[in-house]
């Protein structure tokens, strides 16, 4: 067997500088935790509606390879979201994929990647490993609004392939300016994805200026509605587009269970439309109940999480006192200028709701 210096000297040589300087997307163990730190959705299904599934489940044939295609689970997601028929989707095993192939597809020597910033981290973690410059505008820092100046500017100097504006923003929560959309539509000389990832929380959409901006694609996924054990997203765009990107889809990616479970889940959308109605007030009364702890700002959220700032305390304490509780959040600490000393949580149920703030106060107080 090789010595680890050997090996550490066989991996410098054949893998690429890019990826030996990247670190991994860390998932964080929540063994025993009450999660309130990936935005997922915390309602579990009906019973009876779990029974229905597992009928449907019995009827798959995973001896054989899915449908390619995934066709019936496409018109299921064109009816659910109102796809005109002009437009095309591609799948993807989560958003995660469909953002490596947007970006495998234009990986050409010299090529940029334009976000504003604090954003999804993928955007960023993908280009780096393709070795693709990654070009971050910052939000402006009184309301996490986009800094228009600053964004034409870099698409002017730096006219990327791709620029990924996040519909409402994770981690801010909240949504950009449509107008600040339009004009960057306008401007930009590549494609726009406009990654509508928490659409079942937000009453907004770019879907429906797809006509006029051909070089627009509309990014969702299934998971913050609550299929996130499903891992699948879509791309919503011109068939110009999508017709080259599905070139370099792996075949099979959506496999069989993703595909009869996420068709029959969206049959019963009226169970996650209460869900997200339910998330949605309870959002709001998060939000005041934190205004109205001391050393605590909330942020206006349009999603399914909120963003806050501590006061006086430094964050990772809070974090960490929370954890020991029983209660994991997402600690923004050090991820961003603009999220120093804040943290992320994901609307839970109402009492775990109560439990977190109950905590977060008892913390605040010593």
């Amino acid at each position: 067997m090789a010595s680890d210096s050997t090996m550490q000297q066989r991996i410098a040589e054949k893998l690429t500088p890019q990826l030996l300087s990247m670190q991994a997307y860390h998932v964080p163990d929540r063994k025993g935790l009450i999660k309130l730190d990936a935005m997922e959705n915390p309602y579990n299904w009906p019973p009876e509606m779990v029974d229905e599934w597992l009928d449907c489940l019995r009827q798959c044939t995973v001896n054989r390879y899915p449908d390619a295609g995934a066709a019936e689970l496409k018109q299921r997601l064109r009816q659910i979201d109102g796809v005109a028929d002009n437009l095309d989707l591609l799948l993807g095993n989560g958003s995660d994929e469909l953002i490596l192939l947007l970006l495998m597809a234009v990986a050409k020597p010299g090529a940029t990647v334009l976000a504003p910033t604090p954003a999804f981290v993928m955007y960023k973690q993908i280009a780096d490993s393709l070795g693709i410059t990654f070009i971050d505008v910052p939000l402006r820092s009184d309301d996490f609004g986009l800094d228009m100046p600053a964004m034409r500017l870099a698409i002017e100097q730096h006219q990327p392939s791709v620029i990924f504006l996040a519909y409402p923003n994770n981690p801010t929560g909240n949504l950009f300016s449509h107008s600040d959309m339009l004009e960057i539509l306008q401007c930009a000389p590549g494609i726009v994805v406009s990654d509508e990832a928490y659409a079942p929380f937000a009453d907004a959409s770019m879907l429906f200026v797809q006509d006029t901006y051909p070089s627009l694609l509309v990014m969702r996924t299934v998971s913050k509605l609550g299929l996130a054990g499903l891992r699948l997203g879509y791309l919503i765009g011109h068939p110009a587009w999508i017709q080259q990107l599905d070139k370099i889809r792996l075949p099979y990616n959506i496999n069989t269970l993703t595909q009869v479970s996420a068709e029959f889940a969206l049959s019963k959308q009226s169970v996650f439309d209460q869900q997200s109605r339910q998330i949605k007030r309870d959002r709001e009364q998060l939000i005041e109940a934190l205004n109205t702890l001391g050393r605590c700002h909330a942020f206006p959220s349009s999603a399914n999480f909120v963003l806050f700032h501590v006061d006086g305390i430094p964050v990772t304490e809070v974090f960490e006192s929370l954890k020991d509780n029983a209660i994991l959040v997402k600690n923004l600490n050090t991820s961003h200028p603009l999220t120093r000393n804040c943290l992320r949580v994901t609307v839970g149920t109402s009492e775990q709701n109560k439990l977190f703030l109950d905590n977060l106060r008892m913390i605040l107080e010593v």
